[in-house]
């Protein structure tokens, strides 16, 4: 029996399938493709759960089911669940927030480098199988933050973009981009969705920045 991670890939793009599908199985992954989120968790319904695994799902595939949607059909069946990690466009980022509210473990932003996915995948699988909680951000972390850097951090828990944010505080696109570059520092952040997280888990996810 093959006890090789198994990788579910879902995307409505042909050549991103193949392209996923080649990484996948030459880092050693078991790899099964899906041009749906439906198809995906058809297939999963009619075959018994292998472990460990994980999901690499678009949030956007044409007209059937989203990424934020597969993650709450997941979410609502019975047993352990399918950690997912989503990828995303640019423009996608209210979506990708929403997705970790819904329990997505891990989401990048395209286009990315083929050792981020990877890593972004291994990170998943282990904290699948320690079942580890994420950890909660430090008090002293957020108290670091200047009161602008944390408006900014709650706009991007809040799922908004440089550019939305920039236009809610009346400060340029570039002053949003060096607030988020510093409080990633100060938060020792290593991605966009490392941020989220965090705010996530200490409490911002209801707060409304400062306009």
């Amino acid at each position: 029996m093959n006890t090789d991670p198994l990788i579910y890939v879902a995307d409505d793009d042909d050549g991103v399938r193949r392209s996923l599908a080649m990484l996948l199985e030459g880092a050693g992954y078991r790899v099964e493709t899906f041009p749906s989120g439906e198809a995906m968790l058809a297939a999963m319904e009619a075959t018994p759960a292998p472990s460990p695994r994980c999901a690499v799902v678009d949030v956007r595939m044409g007209d059937g089911m989203n990424g934020v949607e597969v993650q709450q059909t997941l979410a609502r069946r019975p047993g352990p669940g399918l950690p997912v990690v989503m990828v995303t466009g640019h423009g996608d980022i209210p979506l990708a927030v929403a997705a970790m509210r819904a329990g997505v473990r891990d989401f990048i932003e395209k286009p990315y480098p083929p050792d981020k996915l990877l890593a972004a995948i291994a990170e998943t699988l282990s904290a699948s199988v320690s079942s580890a909680s994420p950890p909660r951000t430090p008090v002293p972390a957020l108290m670091a933050l200047t009161p602008r850097e944390r408006d900014v951090l709650v706009a991007l828990v809040a799922g908004q973009s440089n550019k939305e944010i920039a236009r809610i505080m009346g400060i340029s696109h570039r002053t949003v981009e060096g607030h988020r570059a510093a409080l990633m520092t100060r938060l020792g952040a290593r991605s966009l969705a490392d941020v989220v997280r965090m705010g996530l888990a200490a409490g911002l996810g209801s707060a409304h920045p400062a306009g």
